[in-house]
């Protein structure tokens, strides 16, 4: 089987810790070289649903997940190569600091060869911007670092400071200055999605592209080296994906309650030869024609009262679940599944009720993490992230394995076809675990 490569211009957005600007300066950069008539590829690192909305309105682009663990190298090296032959330039955003995580930013960098440029937050040092970024530049020999961008620049005398005190191998490649209109909006899980505040986020993009002109320094304006992208080994011209869902159609919610949806994860059910419709169970009332349903995360917590009003669909769904037809219900979806959820003003609203237990929110701690959802199908990968509880629920079949930790992660229930639990699985980490989850009730 003979290799192929394909070389593109690609840059990895990294930085010493969260909430450094990652996502505005990636999204700005996308609509910087897209108004310029390139094609833009972005990719998020880790398990993120609101940072890829916001990245492919600004790449007007499809936005992947790239994550080692969750979805292996080879898929990684796969999404890779694909986008690098179509794209004039990728650029993939990294998650929380450069070397955070089991495998971290710098990892996945190093993996694919793709230089790192740092974004730091530099309000209210000089030469100390300059030696943390020489430190994380050279704190391993196989990273590759193209330079400091540094965000929120006072003025260039600032600039000036921390541009002497770097070394010559680490330039600084953009001073950008404190401007609170280009910042992204946020709620309690993160950005705001980008369906909410689609117009909003144009005029900020925009914003940003001039933003970025304003820098002394233009390094970050030129399209980086190209890098080389290998064909994955994963897939030979002998191997075929059993389409054990053909003939299947797979019903997914999705509306302004129901949107953590990884396009990976609806490429999958296709590949699996399913049709996937989509229903709203905010506004619609009556299911399609389906063969399974996927009620996905999202904030159901703010539209509780809207999701309880809306009879016919709790009806509808109630009829689906006592069918014994295949039901996945995940983190929002499954607190909607839930007898009643508790909402952020402590109003308590009836839900589904087709799994036992009662969904409340918390405060701002919540629970997140990579994990192994294992259940009597097999082992299926994900993560949780989410700041709600739930009470009075039946015994799991099963708990999410944690990457490290040897304490039981989140529980799994089951009950007829439904599967429910915090998890967000990740579909092609494995095919034929997802196949049975919503074959349940069709199978034998």
């Amino acid at each position: 089987m003979t290799t192929s490569v394909v070389h593109c211009p690609a840059l990895f957005l990294t930085a010493p810790a969260s909430n450094q600007g990652k996502t505005t300066i990636t999204a700005a950069l996308a609509r910087y070289f897209t108004n310029q008539g390139k094609v833009v590829r972005v990719f998020k690192t880790g398990p993120d649903y609101l940072d890829p909305q916001i990245l492919a309105q600004a790449s007007k682009q499809p936005v992947e997940q790239l994550d080692i663990w969750m979805a292996g190298e080879e898929y990684c090296q796969d999404m890779l190569y694909q986008a690098a032959q179509v794209a004039d330039l990728i650029l993939v955003e990294g998650a929380m600091g450069m070397f955070d995580g089991e495998p971290s930013s710098a990892d996945l960098a190093a993996r694919f060869g793709i230089p790192m440029a740092i974004v730091m937050d530099v309000k209210g040092m000089a030469q100390t911007a300059a030696a943390v970024a020489t430190g994380l530049a050279n704190f391993r020999d196989d990273v590759q670092v193209a330079g400091l961008i540094a965000n929120r620049c006072g003025s260039e005398r600032h600039a000036e400071l921390i541009r002497d005190a770097l070394p010559a191998s680490l330039p600084l490649l953009a001073t950008l200055k404190r401007d609170e209109e280009i910042t992204l909006p946020e709620r309690h899980l993160g950005l705001v999605q980008a369906d909410e505040v689609k117009d909003e986020l144009e005029v900020r993009f925009e914003a940003a592209v001039e933003w970025l002109k304003e820098t002394q320094d233009t390094g970050l304006l030129a399209l980086p080296n190209a890098v080389p992208f290998y064909a994955a080994k994963q897939v030979d011209d002998n191997q075929i994906i059993e389409q054990s869902l053909l003939g299947k159609t797979i019903a997914v919610a999705r509306d302004a309650a129901f949107s953590f949806i990884y396009d990976a994860n609806l490429i999958a059910l296709k590949s699996l030869g399913a049709k996937v419709v989509f229903f709203s169970p905010l506004h619609d009332q009556a299911l399609p024609d389906a063969d399974a349903l996927w009620l996905p995360g999202g904030y159901p917590e703010l539209h509780t009262k809207a999701l309880s009003e809306n009879l016919p669909m709790r009806q509808a769904i109630k009829a689906f679940f006592h069918s014994g037809k295949g039901i996945l219900a995940e983190c929002g979806g499954m607190l909607y599944s839930l007898d009643d959820l508790t909402d952020l003003d402590n109003q308590c609203y009836p839900m589904l009720g087709i799994l036992a237990g009662q969904g409340a929110m918390r405060g701002k701690r919540g629970c997140q993490g990579m994990q192994t959802a294992v259940i009597p199908q097999g082992e299926i990968r994900g993560h949780a992230h989410h700041r709600s509880r739930s009470a009075n629920t039946p015994e799991p079949v099963g708990y999410g394995r944690r990457q490290r930790h040897p304490a039981p992660g989140e529980a799994i229930y089951q009950q007829k076809g439904l599967t429910a639990s915090y998890l967000h699985l990740f579909f092609p980490s494995n095919l034929d675990v997802t196949a049975k989850i919503f074959l349940a009730g069709q199978q034998g």
